[in-house]
């Protein structure tokens, strides 16, 4: 356990060790810090992210650091990042500091140029958004809003929205979510017990091929079984 304490010099092996408890320990502090810490990142997210990098970074490459304390402040900041999420959802005051609302910047075709310098916003890259959510033009775009996520929401009048089954009161078919049932030759056996099949049935589902040679397979909600990639069969 000297690899925990700072040290004149590390072996190759004590390197590596340090460096599997390091990215191991991330992993678990990712995972109680929750979905939200890895996707769009918000300001308490971003400061969380920085810092735990910088405590970790440091010992992972200077020997004469413990590993220990880094672990600690990392743990202690995870505790406090996750108080701080609750508290947010308690408090109407913490949750505008942690989590600030949109910011409109579009109304009615109207670009509000007070909001999109309280974004921090050049007007050039408000337009590059836009073009991302092929609008060519700010008069068609009924609203528009900065998230705190860093991505800009956009909403069109209604008069260039496309035109749905609905609009034309057209009868549709009820939506059917496929999930894959087989990938790289493993079944899915989670998804096998939620619809109420087992092996026997999805070998069937799937024949001609076997098990072990389809790369992709799906099912619907109506239990149909689709193969679509196969893996070539081994020439002798």
């Amino acid at each position: 356990m000297d690899f925990f304490k700072g040290q004149d010099s590390l072996t190759a092996l004590e390197w590596v060790v340090r460096s599997i408890v390091g990215f191991v320990f991330l992993i678990i502090a990712a995972k109680m810090m929750g979905q939200r810490s890895i996707s769009q990142l918000r300001f308490l997210d971003f400061i969380i992210a920085l810092t735990l990098g910088n405590i970790i970074a440091h010992p992972l490459s200077d020997e004469h650091l413990g590993l220990k304390g880094a672990l600690i402040s990392t743990f202690s900041l995870v505790l406090l990042y996750t108080a701080a999420i609750w508290l947010s959802l308690k408090i109407p005051l913490l949750k505008k500091l942690f989590d600030p609302p949109a910011i409109p910047l579009v109304l009615d075709g109207k670009l509000d140029y007070r909001n999109l310098s309280r974004a921090k916003l050049p007007i050039e890259f408000l337009y590059a958004e836009l073009r991302k959510a092929n609008v060519e033009d700010i008069s068609k775009v009924a609203f528009a809003a900065w998230e705190p996520g860093g991505t800009l929401s956009v909403f069109l009048n209604t008069a260039y929205q496309p035109v749905t089954p609905a609009d034309l009161k057209l009868t549709t078919q009820p939506f059917n979510l496929t999930k894959p049932i087989i990938t790289d030759g493993h079944m899915e056996h989670a998804l096998l017990r939620e619809i109420g099949k087992d092996r026997v049935w999805l070998e069937t589902e799937i024949r001609p091929h076997e098990l072990y040679n389809v790369i992709l397979a799906t099912v619907d909600g109506k239990l149909t079984v689709q193969v679509h990639v196969v893996r070539e069969p081994r020439t002798p």
